[in-house]
């Protein structure tokens, strides 16, 4: 058995896998460890907590499968990377769970997102971007399926916490039109940086908020992976999901991301991030995978990280 855990802005996932491969435990939990970062800042106390528990909880069920705390692979990610007592927060969690975290670059986070999406993902032989929309940030890898990644990854600075925070508030109610005018402003421009020296022929778009906002368009009220994972979410959709999101209530939101409920009042950013790429990439549709990096780990489990 062997597991591997991502501690990302939004969400802390855990996959074990069996000898073989095969999943054996794939679980994700919101908590929030971004919030309230900003730019540049450090963990709140109350989510620092709340992923303490969420990491001991993670490392017993694993350990109850048959991979030992200390032999689990834990990468952290963006918002890991802009904390300042990111390590000191995570030396904290290896003395109580025996889980060492591995702080990653966004070079490196790209490479394991980009390996990770591709996982049974029925794409053609042909130039492909992956597009990792977490809360903190935005990786874009681009490459050739069976390949590996071809170009320099990219990491966009908007993410949709991150988003949501700066432009609606910590705690949004009502989204204002005004506002989601600046939001989406902010996301073209930065979009714009992308500047593909070639087009994708294929955009495939992982993490929590592609992966609800595809289960919202299928009408799912329980999580099917089999179901989400090798969808299509097209830019019409995207745009009528930003327009219901728009103007609607918290309780609205809750009612429509059943399966995911927590990330609710961050939709509405990373719907128009995704929209946008899809835009700037003059695609009509993203397929949906729901790999990411902790798959990346476990495909890469015999290469040595970079500092």
């Amino acid at each position: 058995m062997r597991a591997s855990i991502d501690i990302g802005s939004n969400t802390i996932l855990l996959l074990v896998v069996d000898d073989t491969g095969k999943t054996v435990h794939d679980e994700a939990q919101v908590v929030g460890l971004g919030q309230g970062l900003g730019h540049q800042g450090i963990f709140k106390i109350d989510r620092m907590e709340k992923a303490a528990q969420v990491m001991a909880e993670l490392a017993e069920t694993a350990q109850s499968l048959g991979v030992a705390p200390g032999n689990i692979r834990a990468v952290a990610t963006s918002a890991a990377r802009r904390a300042m007592n990111a390590r000191s927060f995570f030396a904290q969690i290896a003395q109580n769970t025996g889980v060492n975290i591995e702080i990653i670059s966004g070079e490196r986070e790209a490479q394991l997102t980009w390996h990770g999406a591709m996982v049974g993902m029925p794409v053609k032989r042909q130039l492909v971007s992956v597009v990792d929309l977490g809360g903190g940030s935005t990786e874009v890898v681009t490459g050739i399926p069976g390949d590996g990644p071809t170009h320099t990854p990219v990491s966009l600075e908007v993410g949709s916490i991150r988003l949501t925070e700066s432009h609606f508030g910590a705690d949004p109610n009502r989204y204002q039109p005004a506002d989601f005018a600046k939001l989406r402003a902010e996301v073209t421009r930065v979009v714009d940086q992308l500047n593909w020296p070639t087009l994708p022929k294929a955009l495939i778009a992982v993490a929590g908020t592609a992966t609800t906002l595809c289960a919202m368009e299928l009408g799912l009220t329980e999580w099917d992976a089999n179901k989400v994972h090798g969808s299509r979410l097209s830019r019409a959709a995207l745009r009528r999901w930003i327009d219901r999101l728009l103007d609607s209530t918290p309780s609205e939101r809750a009612i429509w991301a059943q399966v995911s409920p927590q990330r609710a009042p961050y939709l509405l950013a990373g719907a128009c991030v995704l929209e946008t790429i899809a835009s700037a990439a003059h695609r009509e549709s993203l397929w949906i995978s729901d790999g990411g990096v902790r798959h990346g780990v476990m495909v890469l489990k015999d290469e040595t990280a970079p500092d």
